[in-house]
């Protein structure tokens, strides 16, 4: 007996769904596994398959994020650090304000995850300044960058993959500022709630003022100090042969001899009489090795900033926290997997994610997008983790390192592809493309800097759900759902159409991804638009706008995962601010596209 297409195409669909919720895999290869799957059912042709690795969405996206590469690696955003300070006031709502004027209209041209990670450390920084809660401002600023990129076509993928999905449907490809006349009222409308309202509904979640890390890991129960003497088994062993770190989840973090200290790699340091040692572990551990290995455990150590945390600059050694990024290979590891300390010489003292905090057998915790580590290592180990593109160091960059006289190159490339974009001389996916070459030829960007540049994960969750939106026009999956909601929407008005659009792709978005939910809704939009005979246009503006309208949890969307940990935050704070805004937005954003663009 034939299986329907249709009931394939869904079947399919609900697996997938299943599986982003699910967290079965990581989402760029269940987006992969998706297109095998509908190749080997027949449901799209191998060409169908592999499409979206060639789609021009898909390469405009990995172009913008080399552009936006090549403004950070110059240091033309850091400049902005000076004007927060200066204009951004001590009142919450005014720095929230100023922040959101500042980094939305960045964010409309520059990817918005690269502006939180570029002004997470600045925020930090201007919120100890200012003796405010750095969890009162985190959020606003994730939601202002995605409301910025609202403005135009640049400021998020999903933008692009609108555009990309409007010509496979027949439609002309977007301009840059297609949505502008819609985004700018949004933005504002948005600025002024999250301003408002912000202060007073998110909590302190850290202390405002900037307590030290210590205290704010609450590390002083799991720091101890215990010395070696004259019958302990460890004298004259390494700390490697006498397995003491892996046997009892142990972190040496300093050995002192006579007045003298010996920071990490500690592993072939040979152990002798009257050596102390500086410790990370739990008392259960500690009171074990005392047992086993013959050592004293110091009663009277205090935990402060003179043993660990060494502010002053002549130091060999500090601790900052380094924010796990959603492409980093570490993702889905463990730090014992990946021998963390020998790879990046430093010494993880806890791990934070959201509100929850580790600090027992942290070598065999899973490491997720998001995880806030916080870390003890030499102060070169630092240099090199500040220009890895897997991790983020939530302290500002040594401007040193940009290579700030190549600024105004980078920042006249970007205005040249936004103006030759906009005039519509040439495509937008030429215009990008000239801008990567540009950037490399000029010395903004070096050649094997562009590929690290680019968020992988996000292209091949493109590539991969683009066959998915192929199946269901091919199958007829799409005309059907159509069919079906027109008998349950039919006698509805074109505005309440719309708001349930706009509910419905939002609610998807919160848990798949944005683009998921722009690659499934669109063709459904513009079938629904086509029977009622109302502008395509206008129903693929509400499903784009909807596909970022992620503001109730930490896990819609890219930028809010990268401040849920740093914020100290608990999930349904962002419920608490975010619920009455997706409201608000779901009502507005339509009645704002009829009188706009007409419908």
């Amino acid at each position: 007996m034939d299986i329907s297409p249709i009931f394939l195409t869904i079947t399919v669909l609900i697996v997938a769904l299943i599986a982003f919720i699910a967290e079965w895999l990581p989402v760029d290869l269940t987006s992969l596994s998706v297109a095998v799957v509908l190749m080997l059912l027949g449901l799209v042709s191998p060409s169908e398959g592999i499409s979206g690795f060639g789609n021009s969405a898909t390469i405009t996206v990995m172009a913008m994020f080399i552009l936006s590469a090549g403004l950070t690696k110059t240091g033309i955003l850091n400049t902005v650090r000076d004007w927060l300070i200066k204009f951004g006031g001590k009142n919450p709502s005014q720095q929230i304000f100023t922040l959101g004027m500042i980094i939305g209209p960045i964010s409309a041209f520059i990817n918005n995850t690269a502006v939180v990670a570029i002004f997470l450390p600045i925020v930090e920084q201007w919120s100890k300044q200012t003796k405010i809660s750095v969890s009162k401002l985190l959020i606003p600023m994730s939601f202002l960058t995605i409301l910025g990129g609202l403005i135009t076509l640049l400021g998020t993928s999903t933008n692009i993959l609108a555009s990309g999905i409007a010509v496979q449907l027949g439609y002309k490809e977007f301009s840059i500022f297609q949505f502008t006349a819609l985004g700018i009222p949004v933005f504002l409308i948005g600025l002024t709630y999250i301003s408002l309202a912000a202060p007073k509904i998110l909590p302190s979640r850290k202390p405002a003022g900037g307590e030290s890390l210590s205290e704010d890991y609450e590390l002083k129960e799991y720091v101890s100090e215990m010395i070696i003497p004259p019958k302990s088994s460890l004298i004259g062993q390494t700390l490697r042969s006498s397995e003491i770190q892996r046997k009892f989840d142990l972190d040496i973090l300093e050995i002192i001899r006579n007045d003298e200290h010996f920071p990490p790699p500690l592993a072939d340091k040979v152990l002798a009489l009257g050596d102390i040692l500086l410790v990370r572990g739990s008392r259960n551990n500690l009171l074990n090795i005392k047992d086993e290995r013959g050592v004293e455990i110091l009663a009277d150590f205090k935990f402060n900033s003179t043993n660990l945390e060494k502010e002053n600059n002549n130091e060999e050694e500090k601790i900052a926290e380094v924010l796990i990024l959603s492409n980093s290979r570490l993702i889905g590891a463990t730090l014992k997997d990946l021998r963390f300390r020998q790879r990046y010489n430093c010494t993880v003292l806890a791990i934070r994610r959201g509100q929850e905090l580790i600090r027992e057998r942290l070598g065999k915790v899973t490491l997720k997008f998001g995880d806030l580590l916080l870390i003890q290592a030499p102060k070169e180990s630092f240099i090199g983790l500040q220009t890895t593109r897997e991790l983020l160091v939530l302290e500002e960059k040594n401007r040193e390192g940009l290579r700030q006289d190549k600024a105004l190159i980078s920042l006249t490339i970007i205005m040249g592809v936004i103006l030759i974009s906009a005039l519509d001389i040439i495509p937008i996916l030429s215009a990008s493309l000239t801008g990567v070459i540009l950037m490399v030829i000029t010395g903004c960007l070096k050649p094997g800097e562009i590929y690290g540049t680019v968020r992988w994960d996000i292209i091949f969750l493109l590539a991969g759900l683009i066959p998915l939106g192929v199946a269901m026009d091919n199958s007829g999956t799409n005309q059907w759902l159509v069919d079906k909601l027109l008998v349950v929407g039919g006698n509805l008005s074109g505005y309440w159409i719309l708001v349930l659009l706009y509910f419905a792709t939002s609610m998807l978005t919160e848990v798949l991804s944005n683009n998921a939910a722009v690659v499934l809704m669109i063709p459904i939009a513009v079938k629904i638009a086509e029977s009622m005979g109302y502008d395509a246009l206008s129903f693929m503006y509400v499903v784009t706008f909807a596909a970022s309208n992620s503001y109730l949890a930490p896990i819609g969307y890219q930028t809010n995962t990268m401040v849920y940990a740093p914020g100290g935050y608990k999930f349904l704070d962002y419920t608490r601010l975010g619920l009455p805004l997706t409201i608000t937005l779901t009502l507005i954003v339509p009645l704002l596209i009829m009188k706009i663009y007409g419908i």
